[in-house]
């Protein structure tokens, strides 16, 4: 299986978009792993984005990220899942993101795109460790939809 870490914004929590955006991630067959509502504190946000560091938009995005409660979830799924995700969440700039997807349809402005994915699996990985133990994921638990989602 193939897992992502998906941030849900402190402008999706504010704006009330958490059940609309999870309802699509569930909808689409994508199996939750891990989800929780915590307050990213600077250290973190970091820690998080350190590929960023030093970058001119770098302060702002850590400033954002730690302003507001946000959602962070994991979800599994075969081969190909984190592409999935990308295409579900739409372009960064939400004013170039095709209607249809989370950013198209509740976003307008880049600063303000309500979701982050990761965007490989590797990504997934790194990016799951840093917000979740081990022990907080259920990676082993059996869906009974699942023979309806998948071949």
């Amino acid at each position: 299986m193939e897992r992502a870490l998906i941030i849900l914004k402190p402008d999706a929590v504010q704006r009330g978009l958490v059940g609309p955006i999870l309802s699509r991630l569930e909808q689409r067959g994508l199996k939750l792993q891990g989800l929780k509502l915590i307050q990213i504190d600077e250290a973190l946000a970091r820690r998080h984005y350190a590929e960023h560091e030093g970058k001119g938009f770098f302060a702002g995005l850590v400033s954002y990220i730690t302003s507001a409660p946000v959602v962070v979830l994991v979800v599994a799924g075969k081969a190909g899942t984190v592409e999935l995700i990308r295409a579900m969440v739409g372009a960064t700039n939400p004013a170039k993101a095709a209607p249809g997807t989370i950013r198209g349809d509740f976003g307008l402005e880049i600063g303000r795109n309500l979701i982050h994915a990761s965007d490989s699996p590797e990504s997934g990985e790194r990016e799951t460790a840093i917000f979740f133990q081990p022990a907080e994921l259920l990676t082993e638990w059996v869906r009974a939809a699942d023979p309806w989602i998948y071949e």
